[in-house]
């Protein structure tokens, strides 16, 4: 592989092996997490119930046993769309491609272990798309706008860094447009952010810092205060274990959904210039901790519960961007492939073969403006 194909396989698989192992205990606290299962968890973990069909609050759901959840079922739709258009995306791109996704034909849902709708799967707030995009036929660009404010459109954003490789600025506009279509506030804001740190990430010798440097240097509002709060915590913090209650902290005047994850506060999830999701910020504070390494990203970002598939997740994109493939532990990438029953390498080769299509494009607007300058001067 060519470097860029590395670092986009890096970023998308480990996305997915953040996505699956977290999974497994989304929505708990790490006290419970350690109770559950002995100790804290180091790999591939089942069920939290084992009579999880029926089992509130996770039937019908299949998570644990390496299985993909919403996460990257969205992340590897936005890829086809990507596929598809090879070229920069916008909020119309959303509507246009995105949506039919989700409510026409079926794919593999390793959760449901069913052929389904990608409709039947993902949460309300990506419900929303389809209500308000193909039924309600408002404009794409405002489309977010009065939805619940998480990390529905930031979760699936990693496509969005890699077509801007080493262009954080370019991911950061690119990714704002898109997630228009999804969320509003701070939501829309984390994604912009998060695309920005893998585009960092992307580029040839980038680090943990240079990546969350980028983050910073472009996040707003709450968002910029959370990610610096977060980044100050974890400086000269190197062990995953020690950095759970470090982060929650630091996290914790910017998260809107209170310290009971399942009992949302009054003002959880809506509009506010002061606040922050809290996936981003955490998931970069793991970034640093890990040292970039995706292992230790995922590790932490699982064990720190609460949503820890959206955390793992864009810790294991990050990290996995900055080692490539090869930095992705081969044991956790092949089970969960197989146990969802799904290419988790084939996406990133297409985000690096539409990266080098949008670069060429890319090159051509830019030498067609650089000669009109000319003729002006």
């Amino acid at each position: 592989m060519t470097q860029l194909e590395e670092k986009a396989v890096g970023a998308l698989v480990g996305s997915a092996v953040g996505d699956a192992i977290g999974g497994a205990v989304e929505g708990w606290a790490p006290e419970a997490i350690r109770e559950r299962h002995g100790g804290w968890v180091t790999g591939i973990v089942g069920p939290w119930y084992d009579d999880w069909r029926t089992a509130r609050p996770i039937a019908p759901y299949h998570k644990g046993d390496g299985h993909i959840t919403d996460d990257t079922l969205m992340t590897h739709a936005l890829v086809e769309v990507y596929d598809e258009r090879r070229s920069h995306l916008d909020a119309y791109a959303v509507a246009e491609s995105l949506v039919p996704k989700m409510i026409d034909g079926t794919r593999w849902i390793p959760e449901l272990e069913a052929d389904a709708l990608l409709l039947q799967r993902v949460f309300l707030a990506e419900k929303w798309l389809v209500a308000r995009l193909h039924y309600g036929h408002v404009d794409p660009r405002e489309a977010g706008v009065g939805n619940i404010v998480n990390c529905g459109a930031a979760m699936y954003m990693a496509p969005v860094g890699i077509a801007n490789a080493a262009d954080p600025e370019g991911a950061y506009a690119e990714a704002l447009d898109v997630a228009g279509a999804h969320q509003s506030s701070y939501g829309r804001e984390a994604a912009a952010v998060f695309a920005a740190a893998v585009a960092a990430a992307m580029a040839p010798g980038a680090t943990a810092s240079s990546a969350v440097e980028a983050a910073l240097r472009l996040a707003k509002d709450g968002t910029r205060r959370a990610v610096e709060a977060v980044a100050e915590a974890a400086a000269g913090v190197t062990d995953w274990e020690q950095a759970i209650p470090v982060l929650r902290k630091a996290i914790e005047p910017y998260d809107t959904v209170g310290p009971n994850y399942r009992e949302l506060s009054m003002d959880a999830r809506r509009p506010s210039r002061t606040k922050a999701i809290e996936e981003l910020p955490v998931a970069l504070g793991f970034v640093l901790v890990s040292e970039g390494d995706v292992r230790r990203a995922v590790l932490g970002g699982t064990n720190y519960g609460r949503d820890a598939d959206s955390i793992a997740s864009m810790a294991g994109a990050i990290t996995g961007a900055l080692s490539g493939q090869n930095g992705v532990p081969a044991d956790w990438a092949d089970q969960i492939a197989e146990a969802s029953k799904t290419d988790l390498v084939q996406p990133g080769l297409v985000m690096a073969s539409v990266a080098q299509d949008i670069r060429a494009s890319d090159a051509e607007r830019w030498a067609r403006r650089t000669a009109a300058l000319d003729a002006l001067v």
